[in-house]
């Protein structure tokens, strides 16, 4: 239990980090480069996921095998020969990654992108330096999953922390020192990418276990672990295809100064993904190895201990975010313009993660049981239906369009991906996790911060909104941790512990 808490600590601190410095640092990129040049940064992130299709479940399928194995005396052995079988893969993916996107940059620079002010030869030298970051970086995903499956997740998080602050800080220098262009920009994200990719491929080998013979590819090894691995790959191409061909469409209607407003609305709704994700990546080893020493009352009673704290963490801060969008992004942005075209869209997006953060618990659960189809099942169901629904959203509310198309996909999860899961594993729990675990503390965080927009006087001091809204969000934090009766108890631990070193 130490190990996970360790594990979660070193997760938000890793992660918060580099995502609240993404954040933090975009009214500085559109200071040095503008609006229109920014629209190319989400294009990055666009592109960049969307060719994670490519990974086909590989870093997912390390990452379980390596926790089962190092708990499993019998294939302990194995792992440098895993890991060098994944590697090889890998690495040929990603040089065809990148291989296919600069062959493509042409067609993208100066036919689907609508550039104003930056012209296209500027654009395709970009476009082009994507290629090659993203080709970088693809291998480093692999590695860090490797890490997090042996829970070196401290390690993971501090290797992050440095290289996010290098990458995130070191551009500004570089585009104040060098030149204010999108090609500086992207130059650097090449950088930053061999550099860290390499620190995690040093970092992995150096903390595998010893082995009397070299590391080698095996067959073996990919015929025992194909399948798993082929329904992750599906069910990540179907959720990327979901997730991302919003962006995609709008990407190729939209001028890029307007799907800048789209991109900027999209990243603050990621800090969702701040409290997910970390979140996820402790959890996930813990239920492999629960699942595998067949301890099923403990795996029962972390399901529900991780439901509830990860609704703690989770549901004041999407309440925040939701109803005091317009206020957030103009203290943040300062830019009218930019906020009346994002705040609507940041609102609906923020939920929309909300409601995939809440079933992040059943699905890690599914997977550790050895049942990944059960998200992809999902996920084809709603490709059916959302696909043709999204294309004629964004085609008639453009931004707005999509993220309630976003609202509806993650909506299936919870009516349809999470009630399969309690029919085939903990039967017995399914009202419990509902209306204890969910329901409950979304009440809670909802009904404090809807009071608090409410009853909010006019203020024209940026200090006091900001104070405001920090006060609210403490609020709805203890009223929702009240809720829960784990958070409830880790309030109670703390309270008689205090009293007794008092």
């Amino acid at each position: 239990m130490a190990s996970l808490r360790r594990n979660l600590t070193a997760n938000y601190i890793g992660r918060t980090w580099t995502a609240l410095l993404g954040i933090a640092l975009i009214p500085v990129y559109i200071k040095f480069m503008g609006s229109e040049a920014y629209g190319l940064v989400g294009f990055f992130a666009t592109l960049s996921n969307v060719f994670g299709i490519l990974d086909v479940g590989i870093a997912s399928t390390m990452n379980r095998e390596l926790a089962r194995r190092s708990v499993n005396s019998e294939l302990v052995g194995s792992q440098r020969d895993l890991v060098r079988t994944f590697e090889v893969i890998y690495w040929g993916i990603a040089i065809s990654v990148g291989v296919i996107i600069i062959l493509i940059a042409p067609y993208i620079a100066n036919t689907w992108l609508k550039t104003q002010d930056i012209n296209s030869t500027a654009a395709l030298r970009a476009i082009q330096l994507m290629g090659i970051a993203i080709a970088f970086q693809f291998p480093g995903s692999l590695y860090q999953s490797g890490l997090i499956g042996m829970q070196k997740q401290v390690l993971v998080n501090a290797i992050l922390i440095i290289t996010g602050t290098f990458r995130g800080l070191g551009v500004i220098l570089f585009l104040w020192l060098v030149s204010p262009t999108i090609q500086t920009f992207f130059a650097w994200q090449v950088v930053m990418s061999i550099v860290g990719s390499l620190v995690f491929l040093v970092a992995i080998w150096s903390n595998l276990p010893k082995a009397v013979h070299r590391a080698r590819f095996r067959k073996d090894i990919v015929d025992d672990v194909w399948k798993y691995s082929a329904a992750i790959g599906v069910s990540a191409l179907i959720g990327i295809s979901l997730t991302q061909f919003d962006k995609v469409i709008l990407s190729k209607m939209l001028s890029l100064k307007l799907f800048a407003y789209y991109s900027i609305a999209t990243t603050v709704a990621s800090s969702i993904w701040m409290i997910i994700f970390p979140f996820n990546i402790a959890i996930f080893p813990h239920l492999v190895q629960l699942h595998e020493n067949n301890q099923k009352e403990e795996f029962r009673l972390q399901f529900h201990r991780s439901s509830q704290l990860l609704s703690f963490l989770l549901l004041p801060v999407s309440a925040i975010l939701i109803l005091f969008s317009k206020k957030i992004l103009l203290l943040w942005i300062k830019d009218p313009l930019i906020v009346e075209n994002a705040h609507l869209i940041l609102s609906l997006l923020v939920f929309g993660n909300m409601l995939n953060g809440i079933v992040m618990i059943p699905a890690s659960s599914a997977k550790a049981f050895g049942w990944p189809l059960l998200q992809t099942y999902t996920n084809l169901i709603q490709a059916i239906v959302i696909v043709p629904l999204l294309i004629c959203m964004v085609y008639w509310l453009q931004g707005i369009g999509a993220s309630i198309v976003w609202i509806l996909i993650n909506s299936t999860y919870i009516v349809i991906m999470v009630p399969l899961f309690f029919r085939r594993f903990l039967r017995e729990e399914q009202k419990n996790w509902y209306l204890q675990d969910i329901l409950t503390p979304v009440l809670a965080a909802f009904s404090i911060c809807t009071f608090s927009l409410i009853i909010v006087p006019a203020m024209n001091s940026s200090y006091a909104i900001l104070g405001w809204i920090m006060v609210t969000g403490i609020i709805a934090i203890i009223t929702t941790g009240l809720s829960l009766p784990h958070v409830r108890n880790i309030f109670n631990q703390g309270w008689i512990k205090g009293r007794i070193k008092i």
